[in-house]
């Protein structure tokens, strides 16, 4: 009999915050150099966290910066060394703080909706760029 292999809980946010270089919003993407990866902040939940906490704790961690989660976004669903792995992710606008590179996130950059984009490295994360556009109009 083979153990079905418990699904990894994740959780982050679309990071976001007005341009102050241009009329409109900036989205934040973290550079991962153990993966050489454009993502957005996320991370495993701890034992008993739940999905709100971690996503506020992984994007402190991640980024240096505090956020206000808003509206929840879609989840994610792939596998990670053969598990299941799901991600629940939240609109979350920027407050303060200050990135510092660590072995985790070497990079942080803001860009544009458009090119935040086309500079994710995964397409299953490009759908939650629409959806946060999505969720700021209503």
């Amino acid at each position: 009999m083979t153990k079905t292999a418990r699904a990894v809980k994740a959780a982050g946010v679309v990071l976001w915050r007005s341009s102050p270089y241009y009329d409109g919003i900036e989205l934040a993407l973290v550079h991962r150099p153990r993966y050489d990866d454009w993502s957005l902040p996320k991370g495993k939940l701890k034992r008993g966290e739940e999905f709100p906490a971690a996503a506020l704790r992984e994007t402190r961690e991640e980024t240096g910066l505090g956020c206000s989660l808003g509206a929840r976004l879609p989840s994610t669903h792939y596998r990670v060394d053969g598990r299941p792995k799901e991600v629940r992710y939240w609109a979350a606008e920027a407050g303060t703080g200050r990135f510092v590179p660590n072995a985790e996130v070497d990079r942080l950059i803001w860009l544009p909706p458009t090119a935040a984009r086309r500079r994710l490295t995964h397409d299953r994360d490009r759908p939650l760029v629409d959806a946060l556009l999505r969720a700021l109009e209503d």
